[in-house]
């Protein structure tokens, strides 16, 4: 393995929680061996998205107390920092997890507490859900203005894109715009359709490799200084892109589309994000360079002051780490 890729300094915008609690504390939760755990959270046969998303219930059923969700956000930001992640902005919809009697207000303080003790710089973008209804997303609007800026500072519109439209949740992100709460859309991970409806509404897209066929779409977004959350291998396990080999992230990065690298759920996916690097570089001949360019894109797009970005864009830049 290139040890300089494991060293670098990295960051990552596009991390899902209830995507990322390890083998070991779904144990530990759930009384399953890891063995059975496995083969009901890491994707290995799914045939599209929605596939991919049903291993997600059987996470969720045990993110439901307090504790759970501490030790499971605790356990998160100590594995970034293993890899040498400096800032990370870290996902969830926390409607999901006061199915059992848990306030939105308890469980967004326990992810925030468990991430700050963690060390981990960091923040969190809270999900509303395709699917779900208007009382449901006007919730997370809701809790994400008590706690905008203060441990989040975020919303993001997740799920089955190819069966719930944006159109039919524009209404929320006016909303958002209306209480300047800042926004990423997932769109454009398995058709372009939502692209150019979501432009208005955030700088920053979950996903996006489908505008890799279409010149005006690649246009837009380079006008509108978007920036793409790429997401690789969770593509590939969705089944969105074939492998490595043709994955779409090498040409809208030479078409000079802004785009950043993440792992989108490393457990489901069976990834890290020192991994996926050394995959770009392995079939789409990524340099270390590159690299350095693309964790200052996701910097520039970070939900920080200027001055948080400047010091991280100092920390990238440093080569003697």
């Amino acid at each position: 393995m290139d040890n300089k890729i494991i060293k670098m300094p990295k960051v990552e915008l596009h991390l899902h929680l209830d995507g990322a609690v390890s083998i070991n504390l779904l144990e530990k939760f759930s009384g399953y061996s890891s063995s059975e755990i496995e083969k009901m959270v890491v994707s290995h046969n799914d045939l599209q998205l929605s596939d991919y998303l049903e291993h997600f219930n059987f996470v969720n059923k045990y993110l439901q107390t307090k504790e759970n969700l501490y030790l499971a956000s605790l356990n998160l930001g100590k594995k970034l920092l293993s890899e040498n992640v400096i800032y990370a902005e870290v996902r969830f919809a926390p409607v999901d997890h006061t199915k059992e009697g848990l306030t939105l207000d308890k469980v967004v303080e326990s992810v925030i507490s468990g991430l700050k003790d963690s060390g981990l710089k960091n923040n969190l973008i809270l999900c509303m859900r395709r699917g779900e209804s208007l009382s449901y997303n006007k919730q997370v609007i809701d809790i994400a203005n008590r706690y905008l800026g203060n441990g989040v500072v975020a919303v993001d519109l997740v799920g089955d894109e190819e069966h719930f439209p944006f159109k039919d949740y524009e209404y929320l992100f006016k909303l958002c715009k209306y209480a300047a709460i800042p926004t990423t859309i997932h769109a454009g991970e398995t058709n372009k359709r939502d692209i150019k409806d979501v432009i208005s509404y955030t700088k920053r897209i979950g996903h996006g490799i489908k505008i890799f066929d279409d010149n005006e779409l690649i246009e837009l977004v380079k006008k509108n200084n978007i920036l793409l959350e790429v997401c690789p291998n969770s593509n590939i396990d969705t089944k969105n892109i074939l492998n490595y080999d043709v994955h779409p992230i090498r040409k809208l990065y030479q078409e000079g589309v802004m785009v950043c690298i993440n792992t989108d759920n490393p457990v489901i996916s069976d990834i890290s994000l020192t991994e996926e690097y050394l995959n770009l570089m392995k079939y789409l001949n990524f340099t270390y360079d590159d690299f350095v360019k693309m964790n200052i894109n996701a910097i520039n797009g970070a939900f920080l002051s200027d001055n948080e970005k400047q010091e991280l864009i100092n920390i990238i830049e440093k080569k003697d780490f």
